[in-house]
């Protein structure tokens, strides 16, 4: 049994995907997957288009084997954590020979040589690093100058292409990857995998092969649009026509506008300050912007800066819905992932979990409400949280319809047939 994990977000699966699938399975003579997959909210801070149970379905419909799902609090995290979540998770099934991602780049000797260079946090690149935060930019693009400017002293033949490299976002996963793999002294094979066509953030069709954003863009804008037919593969498509007949819509952030700005105008200073990634007066810039505006991309707009990232803020606001604060994550942090989720899976699926049991360092979950029976207050804090995200994710959606509870009530999706 040899075993390729995958770290995912499937929003939704479309046939880069299936590619990179199938292309992992191959280049790492594999024959069993794991993905790793985020819950209903993303690590750019939005609710997925459509439900973590969906998205597991679509996986496993088109081939992966097991998917487990990656914790609330690392899933809408910056790359760095959600990376770190992601690996620790694969790491500690005990079962994983590698892991393969997709990137612009493609070449891992390239992503290693960065990824070391930013775990090892020379004085020479640290002092780049706090010029260029000095100067008022966000810490990717802080990052970005002071890896070029550190490597036009110890690696010119480098210099004039790594902003490239590092400015595209499946490079910047790729590296924290990297990172974590190192950090946690994890056997875990890495291999990388180029992307095909299509650039992450391209919002228009590009054929077989578009990007998810410009999948997104047409399901949100015209739903179950034909032209989006030959992106996906079919149980994809299915399973979105299913969704929508179901919830009358795909979820989006401005689906909770009331609620949020609702929450921003009645927030204290002492709360937002006490909220993941509000830092540097961040807070009087959002009290100020929701006083001003009513439209929630208005109010993101009017906040952001050089230094404070649509997607940070974004993710700012995902954690104030969740009322999750620094102190609460660093705690759980601290403890790492405490639990394998299981949303779906095959057959083959049933065998990797027959051999994670006799090596997992963590307990498996396959029914929610069994995360009682290990007396962890640490587990249960963390799965609860997932919990409540699933909670407010289904407020997005049709209004005519409760749903509560659903992480109780939800099987993982079982696949016999493939």
């Amino acid at each position: 049994m040899k075993i390729v994990g995958l770290i995912t977000e499937y929003n939704p699966f479309h046939n880069g995907h299936l590619y990179h699938l199938n292309k992992s399975k191959e280049i790492t003579c594999s024959d069993y997957s794991i993905a790793v997959m985020s819950g209903n909210f993303l690590q750019r801070g939005e609710p997925a288009l459509v439900d973590k149970w969906t998205r597991a379905k679509m996986a496993v419909d088109n081939g992966v084997d097991l998917v487990i799902e990656l914790p609330f609090i690392y899933a809408c995290q910056s790359a760095e954590f959600f990376a770190y979540g992601a690996v620790r998770i694969l790491d500690s099934l005990g079962i994983v020979d590698s892991v393969s991602f997709g990137s612009e780049l493609g070449d891992i000797h390239l992503l290693e040589y960065i990824a070391e260079i930013f775990n090892s946090e020379s004085e020479a690149f640290i002092e780049y690093l706090k010029d260029s935060l000095a100067q008022g930019n966000s810490f990717p693009k802080a990052r970005e100058h002071a890896l070029v400017n550190y490597l036009k002293d110890c690696a010119p033949h480098y210099s004039s292409k790594i902003s490239d490299v590092i400015s595209n976002p499946n490079n910047i996963l790729s590296i924290e990857y990297l990172k974590a793999l190192k950090k946690i002294s994890s056997n875990i094979k890495p291999y990388t995998i180029k992307r095909k066509n299509s650039n992450y953030h391209d919002k228009n069709l590009t054929g077989r092969f578009s990007s998810a954003t410009a999948i997104r863009e047409q399901l949100l804008n015209n739903h179950m649009a034909k032209n989006i037919i030959d992106t996906v593969p079919a149980p994809t498509y299915i399973s979105l026509q299913n969704f929508l007949e179901e919830n009358k819509d795909f979820n989006r952030i401005e689906n909770f506008s009331n609620i949020l700005l609702y929450i921003l105008r009645n927030s204290t200073p002492e709360k937002l300050k006490s909220i993941i990634g509000v830092t540097e007066g961040l807070h009087n810039r959002i009290i100020d912007c929701s006083t001003n505006y009513s439209n929630i991309n208005d109010i993101l707009n009017c906040i952001s800066t050089k230094r404070f990232t649509l997607t940070r803020l974004k993710r700012i606001l995902i954690h104030l819905l969740i009322e999750i604060n620094q102190d609460e994550f660093n705690h759980l942090h601290f403890h790492g992932p405490q639990y394998i989720r299981v949303l779906g899976l095959n057959t083959k699926g049933f065998d990797i979990l027959k051999q994670a049991k006799l090596k997992c360092s963590l307990p498996i979950i396959t029914k929610f409400a069994d995360y009682k029976e290990f007396g962890n207050r640490v587990l249960n804090q963390m799965i609860l949280l997932d919990k409540k995200a699933t909670d407010l994710y289904f407020l997005g959606l049709d209004k005519g319809k409760i749903k509560m509870n659903l992480d109780y009530l939800t099987s993982p999706y079982i696949n016999f047939i493939i």
